[in-house]
C-alpha cells in the first residue's frame, strides 16, 4: 500500500489485507488497462513477496579455498567418501591379517597340543614359555603370546572347528578388502551401497524445487513510469532538466533558469518513456532515460551532468538526440577535428548497466588535442552527401557510402587531407540544391551554393572556399546548411554574446569570396559558432 501511495507503480487502485485464520491473503485491485503481470513482477522484485537468499559458496577444496558450485561440492563429497572407505578398508585389512596370523598359530598349536603343553610346563615363566615355543615349533612371538594366554577350557575339538571357520571368514574378508583397494569399480559399489543405506534410513521429501532456468523478472518501464509529455532542455554548459508541460506553458520560455551566458542546445517536447543520448566533444556518450532526468519547474536550473558523470573542464556536448526505443535501426555519422570520420550503428551504442555514473566511449580520438566536431543520425534512405570544411577554408564533398561502419571504440577512416596545422571545423549533410552559411573569425559571413563544390572522393584536400589574404587572412570557425524557409541564424561570440543574421539579406558568393562583415569583433568578440536562432517551442 505504501508503494501505491508513493506512486512507484502505475495501475494500483487498492491494496487490502484479507488475512484470516485460513492464512495470509493480500488482495491487489488494479486500474483499468493496467499491466497485471508487470505489476506482479515489480512486487516480486521490490517487496518480500519473493526474496533472494544468498549464501557463501567458498569452501576448502584440496587444501585451498575455492568458490565452488553444486557439482564441485558433490564431486568433492564423493572423493571424500572414497577416501574414507579406502582408509577404513586398509585398517580392517590389517586388522584381519593380524587376526588371521594369530588364528593360524592357534590351529597349529592345537594340532600339537601335548608337545605345546609339555614345553610350557618345562618353562620357568611366561616369557620363557613364549621363547621356547618360538624356538621349538617356529611360532612367531605374537602367535606364541596368544598360545600362552590361551585358557584351558578352550582346548577342545570344538574350538578347533570355530578357529577354522574364523580363518575362512577372515580369508574371505581379506580377499574382499584387497579387491576394494585394487579395483575402483568395487570401491564405487561399496560407496553406492552405503549411500543407498543413508537414503533409506534418513530420506525425507525434498522441500525445494530445482529448475532448469531461473525466471528473469523483467519490469517494463510503462509499469513504473507514467507516460507523460514533458519539455526536456540541455544547455551548452551541461545543465539538464525536464519540466511538465503545464510548468512550461505557465512560464516565459525565455525564463528558463539558465545563467545569462548559458543557452539551450536541445529543447524538445518528449515523453517520459523516451531516451536521451548526449554526445560530447571528447568522444563520450551520456545516456539518460527521460524519466530519470531531474523533474523541476521551468524557472529552475536543473542538474549539472557533472553531478553524476565526471567530464573534462573543456568538454562540451556537441549533439543531443531523443529516441522512442533503444532498438533503432539507424546509425551515427561522426567527424573529428583531426580529419577522421566513421559511421557507428545505433545498436553498438546502447547503454550498459553503469550508464548512471560513467559515460560510454563512442569515438576513440587519435590525438590529445582532437575533438569531435559533429554527430549526425542517419536512417535509410540517405539522400544527402557529406560536406567538410576546414579552418583554412578547404571544402570537401563526397557520398556517405564512402565512410565505413565501425564500432564504438574506434577512430574511423581518414575524412580529409589536412595540411599546415589545418583542422576540420564542422560536418554537414548537403544536397545539390542546398546553400550553406559560413562565418569566419574576423566576423565575415558568407552564403555559398552547393553547386560551387563538386562531389569528389574521401580523404582529399578539397577546394578552397575563401580568398586567401596575405595579411590577417580569414579562417573558418563554423558553417551550417541553411534550413528551408531561411530562418534567422545566430552567431555566438567569444564574449558570450549573440548576433542575429538574416541569410537572405546576404547575396550568394563565389568560392573565392570572403563574404561580408557582420560582426564587430572589437565590440562583440570573435565568432565561435553558428546555429539556427532558437524559436519558441510550440506545444500541441
Amino acid at each position: 500500500d505504501e508503494i501505491r501511495l508513493n506512486k512507484k507503480v502505475e495501475g494500483l487502485a487498492e491494496v487490502r489485507d484479507e488475512t484470516d485464520r485460513d492464512g495470509l491473503r493480500i488482495v491487489i485491485e488494479l486500474k483499468r488497462d493496467a499491466d497485471a503481470q508487470g505489476v506482479l513482477n515489480y512486487l516480486f522484485k521490490n517487496t518480500e513477496l519473493q526474496i533472494t537468499y544468498n549464501f557463501n559458496m567458498v569452501a576448502i577444496n584440496h587444501m585451498r579455498p575455492e568458490h565452488v558450485g553444486l557439482k564441485t561440492i558433490l564431486t568433492a563429497y564423493l572423493e571424500h567418501q572414497r577416501d574414507v572407505i579406502t582408509k577404513r578398508t586398509k585398517y580392517e585389512l590389517q586388522k584381519a591379517l593380524d587376526r588371521q596370523h594369530i588364528v593360524t598359530g592357534l590351529i597349529k598349536a592345537l594340532s600339537i597340543l601335548d608337545q605345546v603343553i609339555a614345553t610350557i610346563r618345562a618353562s620357568k615363566d611366561r616369557r620363557d614359555a613364549r621363547d621356547n615355543l618360538v624356538s621349538a615349533y617356529d611360532f612367531s612371538e605374537k602367535q606364541a603370546d596368544a598360545i600362552v594366554a590361551l585358557q584351558l577350557y578352550r582346548l577342545t575339538n570344538t574350538d578347533v572347528t570355530q578357529l577354522q571357520a574364523e580363518s575362512d571368514k577372515l580369508s574371505a574378508a581379506i580377499e574382499q578388502d584387497h579387491k576394494i583397494l585394487a579395483e575402483p569399480k568395487t570401491l564405487n559399489a561399496v560407496l553406492r551401497k552405503e549411500l543407498k543405506d543413508v537414503a533409506k534410513n534418513y530420506r525425507n521429501p525434498r522441500r525445494t524445487e530445482i529448475q532448469d532456468k531461473i525466471e528473469d523478472l523483467k519490469i517494463k518501464t510503462t509499469v513504473t513510469v507514467a507516460d507523460e509529455d514533458v519539455v526536456v532542455l540541455v544547455s551548452h554548459d551541461g545543465y539538464l532538466k525536464r519540466s511538465g508541460v503545464r510548468s512550461y506553458t505557465a512560464s516565459d520560455p525565455e525564463d528558463n533558469g539558465l545563467k545569462d551566458e548559458d543557452y539551450p542546445i536541445f529543447m524538445e517536447k518528449l515523453s517520459t518513456l523516451d531516451h536521451l543520448m548526449m554526445f560530447t566533444s571528447k568522444g563520450n556518450l551520456i545516456y539518460r532515460p527521460v524519466h530519470e532526468i531531474s523533474d523541476v519547474k521551468w524557472k529552475e536550473t536543473g542538474e549539472h551532468i557533472s553531478q553524476t558523470i565526471g567530464l573534462a573542464s573543456d568538454e562540451e556536448i556537441v549533439a543531443t538526440f531523443a529516441f522512442k526505443t533503444l532498438k533503432e535501426p539507424g546509425r551515427f555519422l561522426i567527424a573529428t577535428s583531426d580529419g577522421y570520420v566513421k559511421q557507428t550503428a545505433f545498436s553498438d551504442l546502447t547503454p550498459g548497466r553503469t550508464y548512471k555514473s560513467r559515460a560510454a566511449v563512442y569515438e576513440k580520438l587519435k590525438h590529445d588535442d582532437a575533438r569531435v566536431v559533429q554527430v549526425k543520425y542517419l536512417t535509410e534512405p540517405v539522400d544527402k552527401g557529406i560536406l567538410l570544411i576546414s579552418k583554412n577554408g578547404y571544402a570537401l564533398r563526397y557520398a556517405v557510402d564512402e565512410v565505413s561502419i565501425n564500432g564504438a571504440r574506434t577512430t574511423g577512416v581518414r575524412a580529409m587531407d589536412l595540411r599546415d596545422d589545418d583542422e576540420v571545423v564542422n560536418l554537414a549533410l548537403v544536397a545539390d540544391n542546398d546553400t550553406i552559411a559560413l562565418i569566419t573569425q574576423r566576423g565575415g559571413f558568407k552564403r555559398l551554393a552547393m553547386k560551387e563544390i563538386s562531389v569528389t572522393s574521401r580523404a582529399r584536400r578539397g577546394v578552397i572556399v575563401l580568398r586567401e589574404l596575405k595579411r590577417d587572412p580569414h579562417r573558418v570557425v563554423d558553417f551550417m546548411t541553411i534550413p528551408a524557409g531561411n530562418p534567422p541564424l545566430e552567431i555566438m561570440t567569444s564574449r558570450e554574446r549573440t548576433h542575429d543574421v538574416l541569410p537572405m539579406e546576404h547575396p550568394l558568393s563565389g568560392r573565392y569570396s570572403n563574404g561580408s562583415f557582420v560582426v564587430d569583433t572589437d565590440v562583440e568578440g570573435t565568432p565561435v559558432s553558428l546555429r539556427v536562432k532558437p524559436a519558441e517551442l510550440v506545444l500541441d
